[in-house]
Parts: structure tokens; C-alpha cells; sequence
């Protein structure tokens, strides 16, 4: 048997003073795409109605699956979801999770090697992109200045897996400490997502390249990230598009949560009242939650 994992606390991503929360998705197929989170993450279903799907782990909520079979096709050159990034909380538990897809014979499309990560990519059913990493000591990782510099090297798989018994491993659940790490997003100009999610929320930029910025809270590589690779000159989203409808961002405290708003406000962007705290969108229209952790 293996052995039990330590590690149900969420890591140095999910304790900083903003981070990513939950993220909502729309499904053209409800029941095909939560089937496929629940077996390839081992989420738990929280909640379940004919409409709606929602996953987590322990309680927490990851994905919001709303079900509309009339929705159009998501389209890679609109703004949207690049992909969806679940961290493990252990690079043991990404070894224990990489046998279960390769058992499972889930198709890979991409592996890399961060640097500050080790990451495997994949796409679910409706073209979404999903990305399943862990993260090395952030201790470890380099920087200049305030960048924190990233790369992307094959990924040593049989080094991963020298972290456990791979004849004495399981994954039948989600460890308690699996959590969006970090949202990546298409956007129509880099520059603009910067003075939103910068100028406006008040994260940093921690990384830029060619078409690209990555952006955090506290420190973290990133929470989130802005690609034109695809999707340069995008305007709009169309909301009765599938794919990518919200996502939250969790402030650790009063203050950082109110230091958003009142952010927000000063530049005029629109701030709606909800249950659970605000929200407001994004410069494509993509909304964007605000809780209290």
C-alpha cells in the first residue's frame, strides 16, 4: 500500500494574498465533460442538477460546469481559456497522478520542465486546456531582479517517478491539497491585460515574453497568465460561446480584498455586488469572482 500523503494543505500558490479560487466553464455536453474532470483529477462531485456540475476536493469548489447544448464551439483565436492549471501539492503526488493517466491511457498532448515546475498538459473533451503540474521549493527557483525566470525543457518523467513505489501507488481521490494554481489566458493584447490585471487588480509581473505575460500576487511565479499566441487582436468574448465563463480569485484577508475594490473602482471599471463578495470583467468580458478565503 502506499504510503499516506502527508501534504493536504495547499501550497505557497493558494497562501499568498490573492490567489486563483474556482473556475466556471461551459459545456456543450454536461455529463461528458464533468465525467472526464472526475476521473482524470479524482474530483469529488459537489453538487449535481441537470444544468450544473460542481467539483472540488474536500470540499473546496474547482470547477463550476454549467450545461448549455446549445452553446457554440470555443475558438482558439477569441479570447478565452488557454488553459486551466491544477497544482498538486506534492511531487509525489503528480508521480502517483501521472501512473493513474498512463493506466488510464488519458491522451497527453505536452510535458515540460519549468524550472519552477514540472507540468503536464492535456485537453479535455470540448478543446478546453487543461494543465496538471507541481512546483519546485520556491527557494530554487532563479530570478533577476523581479523577474522569475522560466524555461521550457522536456520533462524527466522517470525522475518524477522516482518519488514513490510505482508498484505500491494509488490515486483513487484528489489529494486534499489539489488546487487551481494558476488560470492562462487568450487575450487580444498583452499591454491591455497588464493594465487590467495589474493596474486594476494590483498584481506584478513576474515574467514576459514574446506575446506573452505572466502575473502573480505575493510573490508566486504566477496566477495568472496572458497569451496573444492565438489570439492576437481578439475583442469581445461572445458569451453564448462554450468554454471559459469565470473564475474566481480569493483574497487572503480584509484588506487585500478590499484593496481590490477600492482599486477597481478608482478605475472605473464596473463592480457588481454578489453573494459571496464582488465581480467585475475583465477588458474581453471574461468575469472575474471576488471572495473572501
Amino acid at each position: 500500500m502506499d504510503a499516506t500523503n502527508p501534504s493536504a494543505s495547499p501550497t505557497f500558490a493558494s497562501r499568498t494574498p490573492l490567489r486563483i479560487g474556482a473556475v466556471g466553464l461551459v459545456a456543450r455536453n454536461l455529463d461528458v465533460l464533468a465525467d472526464y474532470y472526475k476521473k482524470l483529477l479524482g474530483l469529488t462531485e459537489l453538487e449535481r442538477t441537470p444544468k450544473l456540475a460542481r467539483l472540488g476536493v474536500g470540499g473546496i469548489t474547482l470547477l463550476e460546469i454549467e450545461g448549455r447544448p446549445d452553446a457554440k464551439p470555443d475558438d482558439n483565436r477569441t479570447a478565452g481559456l488557454y488553459h486551466n492549471a491544477f497544482l498538486m501539492p506534492t511531487r509525489a503526488d503528480l508521480a502517483r497522478w501521472i501512473l493513474h493517466v498512463a493506466g488510464s491511457r488519458v491522451p497527453i498532448s505536452g510535458a515540460s520542465d519549468h524550472g519552477v515546475s514540472e507540468a503536464i498538459y492535456l485537453d479535455d473533451p470540448e478543446g478546453n486546456g487543461v494543465e496538471v503540474y507541481s512546483d519546485r521549493p520556491p527557494e530554487q527557483w532563479l530570478r533577476s531582479g523581479e523577474t522569475i525566470l522560466q524555461k521550457t525543457d522536456p520533462l524527466d518523467i522517470d525522475a518524477i517517478l522516482h518519488e514513490i513505489d510505482p508498484a505500491a501507488a494509488t490515486y483513487s481521490t484528489a489529494p486534499e491539497g489539489l488546487r487551481v494554481g494558476h488560470i492562462h489566458l487568450r487575450v487580444g493584447n498583452v499591454v491591455t491585460a497588464e493594465q487590467f490585471y495589474c493596474g486594476a487588480l494590483g498584481l506584478d509581473v513576474t515574467r514576459r515574453r514574446a506575446g506573452a505575460s505572466f502575473i502573480s500576487s505575493g510573490g508566486y511565479h504566477h496566477h495568472v497568465g496572458a497569451n496573444v499566441w492565438h489570439s492576437k487582436g481578439a475583442g469581445a468574448r461572445d458569451s453564448d460561446m462554450a468554454g471559459l465563463s469565470w473564475f474566481s480569485i480569493e483574497a487572503a484577508d480584509d484588506a487585500a480584498f478590499d484593496a481590490v475594490k477600492t482599486r477597481l473602482l478608482a478605475a472605473n471599471a464596473a463592480v457588481i455586488a454578489t453573494p459571496e463578495g464582488f465581480e467585475t470583467a475583465d477588458p474581453w468580458g471574461t468575469r472575474v469572482r471576488f471572495v473572501k478565503a
